[in-house]
């Protein structure tokens, strides 16, 4: 079992930055493959980013790229998402995930963090 618990959400205006954070704990977070997710309201829930077990590859949604930056510190049990020029439509809550593999589904979640953005 992994446990992921995410913080660092609340509200920001458009055009500001905010940093959420995933803590992990259960087993070895460098084994994992690390992604975040959001859902707004109504919408399905949609793919952020991802990264490697070891931190040397990420992959973005198109919306998000340039925007977003995940990382991690594996010494630390952590991933974090940097999220700068922040839109309205960035509202949402936003989820952590884990997976051992990238043969494998998202198999850990967090509870989410609120992200809302004013215009």
């Amino acid at each position: 079992q992994v446990q992921l618990v995410e913080s660092g959400g609340g509200v920001v205006q458009a055009g500001g930055s905010l940093r959420l954070s995933c803590a992990a704990s259960g087993r070895t977070f460098s084994n994992y493959n690390m992604a975040w997710f959001r859902q707004a309201p109504g919408k399905e829930r949609e793919f952020v980013a991802t990264i490697t077990g070891g931190g040397d590859r990420t992959y973005y949604a198109d919306s998000m790229q340039g925007r977003f930056t995940i990382s991690r510190d594996n010494a630390k049990n952590t991933v974090y998402l940097q999220m700068s020029s922040l839109k309205p439509e960035d509202t949402a809550v936003y989820y952590c995930a884990a997976r051992i593999g990238p043969l494998y589904s998202w198999q850990y979640w967090g509870q989410g963090t609120q992200v809302t953005v004013s215009s």
